[in-house]
């Protein structure tokens, strides 16, 4: 049995808290750190079985992090904080011997480019301290990984294409919000897009190319729209045989024209721009102006479609596979205080925990997630609320 600390208390924060206390067969003790206290306390007051530790801390300041590991003495961190802070709570980490975990990769404050060259330059310290760090163990990335290994070991010989597709056609039914960190979420989506192609990235503008994808399970047909998204640059390290992967995502049109307009009049800008004699961010002005995304719970009704449609050979002949979670909005809020979105994330963080304290996924390193054995992984995540659907034969070439 091993303590966890977990570091933020977002929407994902709270479903991490949740499904943590529901395995107390593994996570014996669990402290909740955030800057705000009083998140944590709100969060801890939702689990009467059993005794949630909270904390006040500034995730910036690695000595602040080190002294509450110190304190706490965890064997494992998960890190669901803002991405600036990958790096400060890596180093708090590296300094004091603890097992680190998160859902999302660096991202710099000044500049709208997230990747994992910051985080992999840490491999070979982490490898010598003898500690852990698995990176981006949420859905996506983090479960897309997942499949995308399952696909590799079990369905295709050679992995030559993946489309990574995310849909969330649940409605919250308010004019404009983001589903999570609105600052993070638009600087995300209005990032110039990539996609891997025949040994290279190719770039595009972002949401220039739009699809229609009939999602399964009575979801139906759906506007698609690529864009880049971070798991692509780890599998397409890790699969090499991999070249073709693309990652789409649904968008509503009231969602898009909104967008549109915000950029327009520079309230997406990352920048700092004087007002009455201040600086402010308009990306971060905009943000204290829309819904909390954790406000949108138990206002966000229908499901999640996110997964993985892998092509290439088995046996000499072309195959295709695709594996998929569907996850409702609803039946989410009521086992966690928290939407699909946030449930999804927080899951697999859960369960990327757990294959490291029992020693199921373990190894000195700084690593990503279809670097380990997918079986084990999804074994896990089934039970904890995500299961997964195997669909082979033909599937539309996006």
């Amino acid at each position: 049995m091993s303590k966890v600390l977990i570091i933020g208390a977002g929407g994902v924060g709270r479903v991490v808290v949740h499904k943590c206390a529901q395995r107390r067969d593994i996570f014996s003790a669990i402290t909740l750190a955030s800057r705000t206290k009083s998140k944590c306390d709100e969060i801890a007051a939702e689990i009467t079985d059993i005794k949630i530790q909270t904390a006040q801390i500034d995730a910036d300041q690695v000595p602040e992090l080190v002294a509450l590991i110190k304190r706490e003495q965890p064997q494992l961190l998960i890190n669901v904080a803002l991405p600036y802070q990958d790096l400060t709570i890596m180093d708090a980490c590296l300094e004091t011997g603890v097992d680190y975990l998160d859902t999302a990769n660096y991202e710099p404050h000044d500049t709208a480019k997230f990747e994992y060259s910051w985080q992999w330059a840490y491999h070979d310290r982490f490898k010598e301290k003898g500690v852990m760090a698995l990176l981006g163990s949420g859905f996506d990335p983090g479960v897309t990984n997942v499949f995308t290994a399952l696909a590799a070991k079990k369905y295709l010989d050679v992995v030559e294409e993946i489309d990574i597709i995310d849909a969330n056609a649940g409605n919250h039914g308010q004019p404009f919000a983001t589903n999570f960190n609105p600052e993070i979420n638009i600087r995300e989506i209005t990032a110039t897009c990539r996609h891997w192609e025949n040994g290279q990235w190719v770039e595009s503008p972002p949401l220039a190319t739009k699809r229609l994808f009939d999602f399964p399970e009575g979801i139906g047909p759906m506007n698609i729209y690529r864009l880049y998204h971070e798991e692509m640059e780890s599998l397409v390290k890790h699969i090499p045989t991999i070249r073709k992967a693309q990652f789409w995502m649904t968008f509503s049109d009231n969602y898009l024209k909104h967008l549109e307009v915000l950029q327009n009049v520079g309230m997406t800008r990352i920048d700092e721009v004087e007002f009455q004699g201040q600086k402010i961010v308009p990306i971060q002005f905009l943000k204290a102006l829309l819904p909390d995304p954790a406000s949108l719970g138990p206002l966000t009704k229908g499901k999640t479609c996110i997964g993985v449609i892998a092509r290439g050979t088995k046996n000499g002949q072309r195959k295709q596979v695709y594996i998929y979670n569907i996850c409702d909005h609803e039946a989410c809020y009521q086992e966690t205080n928290s939407q699909a979105i946030s449930y999804t994330t927080g899951v697999p963080a859960v369960v990327g925990g757990i294959m490291m304290v029992t020693g199921k996924w373990h190894a000195p390193g700084v690593w990503n997630m279809e670097q380990f054995d997918p079986e084990v992984f999804l074994a896990e995540l089934g039970p904890m609320g995500l299961p997964h659907e195997v669909v082979e034969g033909e599937w539309p070439e996006l």
